[in-house]
């Protein structure tokens, strides 16, 4: 004998843009899974993956403008379960019918059928939010640790490091104010656990906090050199600051910050010859001439990944981030001078708040899309802010 379950939910939306969200990896992304690759079209594949290590596969067995229905087998399954998503419009709101069938019972499936209804549970309620103000639930309540993110350990990098262990995750600072910094954290510290939750990589950092609260107390072990130590960090409440509500409310925000970035950069080079602008402090570190070269490529990466979004259609990563130091190498050697290569980043940035004053309404409209995009410039000043002052310790040491 088997169970079935059902769940419902009204979202302040139209039933053909609630539909892009059970069809579109982009935006299963935003509300449902942390991977997502979706085919949808009656037969199409269908794969769902948290950074908790759970994963669901199937596929599409109808794909209609109010029916949507697919094969759901989860990880640990006895057997494949059924998913059918009904949407009725009316007066401009949705009612998500979500009916998931086939669910066995007994010791076989033992936990499978309560996770299955807390699963969907949250994750409508999330749907809720992302379409009716942007607000992913499982980003906006995780607390923060407070922390900037340098690198993945590995082997190669621990020994580099002297740090005993080869995972974990190494910082590059910690933001003023809150937990980490409290705690004592600094640069050049490598979290391994966090409430107990072993840290070998940017996710599993993430990981470790779902399900966490701001206020929470929990225990930090990492690593400083070889020296092993275990604190107690408060987590930080994220602050939500006022996101720009159109794409002209956009663009001058992100004029206004690239004038300031800019102010900056013609400050530090000022004088500045290009012998000074090519001194690395170390063979491995970058010179100032080549932190500016990963910052036009950063430029130049998020121009294409704002046409991406724009048009649904984001990239995803299996492997960690990193910055490719051959890369920065050989764009900033392609340069005659630090003069010429910061006229091609002030030009990407003009290129970037041209795309984001013509983005077309309807994107604009797409909440869950739209809202996270503008949030995260909201958000780049701490970066930008670190390269400097690498800019500032490059130059420093050529003039030493």
């Amino acid at each position: 004998m088997t169970k079935t379950l059902t769940f419902k939910r009204v979202v302040r939306a139209p039933a053909a843009e609630v539909a892009r969200l059970f069809t579109f990896s982009t935006h299963l992304r935003e509300w449902l899974s942390d991977v997502a690759l979706a085919t949808p079209h009656k037969g199409g594949r269908l794969y769902l993956g948290w950074n908790s290590g759970y994963y669901a596969s199937g596929e599409y067995t109808a794909v209609t403008p109010s029916r949507i229905a697919f094969t759901w087998r989860g990880r640990g399954y006895p057997a494949a379960t059924r998913v059918q998503v009904g949407l009725k419009e009316k007066n401009g709101a949705t009612t998500v019918t979500v009916t998931h069938s086939g669910i066995g019972a007994g010791k076989a499936w033992g936990r499978i059928p309560a996770d299955i209804a807390r699963g969907w549970e949250a994750s409508l309620e999330n749907l809720q939010s992302v379409m009716e103000t942007g607000h992913d639930l499982r980003f906006t309540l995780r607390p923060m640790l407070g922390v900037m993110v340098e690198a993945e350990l590995d082997a190669e990098r621990a020994k580099k490091y002297g740090v005993p262990v080869d995972h974990g995750v190494r910082l590059s600072g910690v933001v003023d104010g809150m937990g980490a910094q409290a705690a004592g954290l600094r640069g050049g510290d490598v979290i391994v656990s966090i409430g107990g939750k072993k840290v070998a990589s940017s996710p599993s950092l993430f990981a470790a906090l779902q399900g966490r609260r701001a206020g929470q107390t929990v225990p930090v072990t990492f690593y400083r050199g070889r020296d092993r130590r275990t604190v107690p960090m408060t987590l930080s409440a994220r602050p939500l600051p006022e996101v720009p509500a159109t794409a002209a409310e956009l663009a001058e925000y992100v004029r206004g910050l690239y004038a300031g970035y800019d102010a900056q950069l013609a400050e530090c080079f000022a004088g500045v010859s290009e012998a000074e602008a090519n001194y690395r402090p170390a063979p491995d570190e970058w010179s100032a001439k080549e932190v500016v070269s990963h910052l036009l490529q950063g430029e130049r990466d998020g121009l294409s990944y704002l046409a991406e979004l724009q048009l649904g259609n984001e990239r995803s990563y299996d492997g960690p981030f990193e910055n490719s130091t051959l890369q920065v190498r050989v764009v900033a050697d392609s340069y005659p001078s630090v003069a010429a290569m910061l006229a091609d980043y002030r030009l990407a940035e003009a290129q970037t708040v041209a795309l984001l004053a013509g983005l077309p309404p309807e994107f604009v409209a797409r909440r869950s899309t739209f809202w996270r995009m503008a949030y995260s410039y909201t958000q780049a000043a701490p970066h930008f802010d670190e390269h400097i002052q690498q800019i500032k310790n490059a130059l420093a040491a050529a003039r030493r």
